[in-house]
């Protein structure tokens, strides 16, 4: 790629440090010794780049307002048990056939088409929840209750044939026909068209093959799909007979349409006038790697903190259409954002040719991987591959004396270290611990293993833990984190891999 050279050259986020001399980050060893990181500078296009200048502030007093997942996963259970005595209120006990597949279809109605509204809900990106439960664990409660919803989707269809083929002594198929002469049911089968639709593209095996273009036009499907939904619950007998229960069903709908048409479409476009973010440059940083500056006006009132991503959408060709998750890689300073970016498929490997110039629409701040989830004073930061950029800003950021802050950095050799002068700088300046942990993954030492990372870290049960990295490492380190006796609730990571 060619050296694309602009006013953010000498940016505050590449000024070097003060000379001090230090040891040099280690590696870990073990039966297969790791290769020792060279201590040799890094390159003069590239000096030990840790920036002068602190963070900018963000101007907004006091913390962020956050939603603790119990707390959203209590409400999620309160409002389904709302609604269940909502339908043990008006249920009639019978013993007829009929009678019992109807009042199964309406409480598998209720309870889908609540469902339905919670993971709209998820997916609002409303701050305190993002910032709060954490996107990669709405994303997985997202994955998980569309497999309820549609279970309970097919079961209110399925019941609500099978009574009325029995009320009206006529074979599946006759009652089917019949059923979808009414307008309401005939509305709702095509909105179930669409959310088994969505359910099929998003299943593991299916996702992998589709574009993502593709995947999310089919996810838009969701909102028509669920507006469908509203029109035929209203004509049901659990809604039609009572105006304060039309009343509230009808509020919480709009209440959670107004929150997506907020969140996901006012905040981001007036932040796009608001901040009027550009490319300034695109900075090499390794194989395969390179860092992209942002600047705008007033990026401070974004108030994103250290460890947290923005979705990115650059205004250029064969980009714009897709909004791409990328962490911070350092902390906002002179109105700039830094992502640092692996090409790993079509996407990031345009981003490569992105010009200086180029319009930028950030939205987020999201994410939960801040340090407000810090518990101890102690702090492991583990990292893998081009996961290190979020732990980067913390590696800076966290608060503590010498030694508080550990970094362990995953890598198959050198060459995947990214950012590794920045780290060895923030090290130096802080009096913090580096280790590069080199080699295979496939090797016969594992330096992820509870005994090795015990060795590397003393009074590792002891830490608060933030790991981020390539999906395979981070279930291989949490199981190792937690066999070596880090409580769970002291493993705090963040990532996107749901299928």
């Amino acid at each position: 790629m060619p050296d694309v050279t602009t006013e953010a050259r000498h940016h505050p986020l590449y000024v070097p440090l003060r000379a001090e001399p230090s040891p040099a980050p280690v590696a870990a060893r073990g039966p297969e010794p790791i290769r020792m990181p060279s201590p040799a500078p890094a390159p003069a296009a590239h000096p030990a780049p840790a920036p002068a200048a602190r963070p900018a502030p963000c101007p907004v007093p006091g913390p962020a307002p956050r939603l603790a997942p119990e707390r959203l996963r209590t409400g999620i259970v309160a409002g389904a048990g709302a609604l269940g005595l909502l339908w043990g209120v008006q249920a009639r006990p019978s013993a007829r056939l009929d009678a019992l597949f109807a009042t199964g279809a309406h409480l598998t109605g209720l309870l889908a088409g609540y469902g339905v509204l919670v993971l709209l809900l998820l997916m609002a990106r409303i701050p305190a929840v993002e910032h709060g439960v954490g996107a990669d664990r709405l994303a997985r409660w997202h994955a998980v209750g569309g497999r309820y919803a549609l279970g309970l989707i097919g079961a209110h269809a399925l019941l609500a044939l099978c009574g009325y083929a029995v009320h009206t002594r006529t074979d599946l198929v006759t009652a089917t026909g019949d059923l979808l002469s009414y307008g309401a049911i005939a509305t709702a089968t095509a909105g179930t068209a669409l959310f088994v639709a969505v359910g099929v593209t998003s299943a593991r095996a299916v996702r992998s093959r589709v574009r993502h273009e593709t995947w999310r036009a089919v996810h838009l499907g969701t909102l028509l799909a669920a507006a469908l939904g509203f029109v035929h619950q209203l004509a049901g007998p659990d809604l039609a007979g009572g105006l304060a229960t039309r009343w509230l069903w009808s509020m919480a709908h709009a209440t959670v349409a107004v929150l997506l048409l907020w969140y996901r479409l006012v905040v981001p476009v007036r932040a796009a006038f608001r901040h009027g973010l550009r490319v300034v440059e695109v900075r090499d940083e390794g194989p395969g790697v390179v860092s992209v500056l942002v600047r705008g006006r007033g990026v401070a009132r974004l108030c994103a903190e250290p460890g947290q991503f923005f979705r990115w959408r650059f205004l250029r060709r064969g980009l714009w259409a897709t909004a791409l998750p990328f962490s911070l890689s350092a902390p906002v300073r002179d109105d700039t954002l830094r992502i640092t970016v692996k090409a790993l498929g079509d996407h990031t490997r345009r981003i490569r040719r992105l010009r200086p110039g180029t319009r930028v629409l950030a939205a987020g701040p999201f994410g939960a991987l801040t340090a407000h989830r810090r518990t101890r004073r102690k702090v492991l930061l583990l990292a893998g591959g081009v996961g290190i950029t979020p732990l980067r800003t913390l590696f800076e950021t966290l608060p503590g004396g010498p030694g508080d802050v550990t970094l362990l950095y995953r890598a198959s050799d050198e060459a995947g270290l990214v950012l590794r002068a920045e780290l060895e700088a923030i090290a130096r300046e802080r009096q913090a611990a580096l280790h590069f942990l080199l080699g295979p993954s496939d090797g016969a030492f594992d330096p992820l293993a509870p005994r090795a990372l015990r060795d590397l870290v003393p009074e590792l049960a002891a830490h608060d833990v933030y790991l981020c990295g390539p999906p395979g490492m981070s279930r291989a380190a949490t199981d190792s984190l937690l066999r070596a006796g880090v409580p769970a609730s002291r493993i705090h990571s963040e990532d996107f891999d749901h299928g």
